[in-house]
């Protein structure tokens, strides 16, 4: 950048610099993007700077304002935020006999993280309280920081299906006819310092996904709410 010490104001957003030691000018077109349809985000700002004797100003000021103008354009259609990511291009397949979630884009297969879950046999849940991880089709209805778990999604269990075959095994007498179904399930890391349960295959939640931890920080930066994941054996 041009020494900036001996500076005249044109406008309030053109500003001429001379160079104290070659004696040249540089012209320097700035602005600010609020104002103009908010196209561009706010922490950008665009510079240009040309040279030219002072006898040239007025052309190169002309000049100068055309290339700033072609160059808002191409940033206002440049993106340079990450975009809002839709549910739709995402899902999640967890497998609980190979103790792997893992995650799919609308291209296919992303990336692959091992889980592990709650009873140690990995049969579907029954009822509350048995420490099963419910197998089934569900939702992330949210997520969020933990205070214990590092990061935790919020799944829709007890769905729709997940009541249809509660009731089924209960009119067939599988379950106890005053149980409860259940539920707070959901996508969790582990407690500090304790990634290792993962790598042990040690099955210690109450019926949750527990992921390492900086497996969930990946997934909660990838997967947004509403999400479908499905569970299966």
């Amino acid at each position: 950048m041009p020494n900036t010490h001996n500076r005249q104001f044109f406008t309030d957003e053109t500003i001429l610099y001379m160079d104290e030691n070659t004696k040249q000018h540089f012209n320097c077109f700035f602005f600010q993007p609020y104002g103009v349809n908010n196209f561009l985000p706010p922490d950008i700002q665009v510079y240009a700077y040309f040279s030219f004797t002072k006898s040239q100003t007025p052309a190169c000021m002309k000049n100068l304002i055309t290339v700033v103008i072609l160059a808002a354009i191409f940033l206002g259609n440049t993106s340079f935020r990450p975009k809002k990511v839709s549910s739709q291009y995402y899902s999640i397949i967890i497998d609980k006999s190979d103790f792997e979630l893992s995650v799919y884009d609308e291209k296919g297969w992303l990336v692959t993280f091992p889980v592990v879950f709650g009873n140690r046999d990995l049969s579907d849940k029954m009822v509350e309280g048995d420490r099963k991880t419910p197998e089934g089709t569900f939702t992330i209805i949210s997520k969020k920081t933990h205070p214990k778990w590092h990061k935790f999604f919020m799944l829709d269990y007890p769905n729709a299906e997940s009541i249809a075959k509660f009731n089924q095994r209960k009119a067939r007498g599988l379950i106890p006819a005053d149980a409860r179904i259940g539920g707070g399930i959901g996508i969790h890391g582990t407690w500090p310092h304790e990634d290792y349960a993962v790598d042990r295959y040690d099955n210690w939640t109450m019926g949750c996904i527990s992921m390492k931890n900086p497996d969930v920080d990946e997934l909660f930066s990838l997967v947004p709410v509403g999400t479908k994941v499905t569970i299966r054996k």
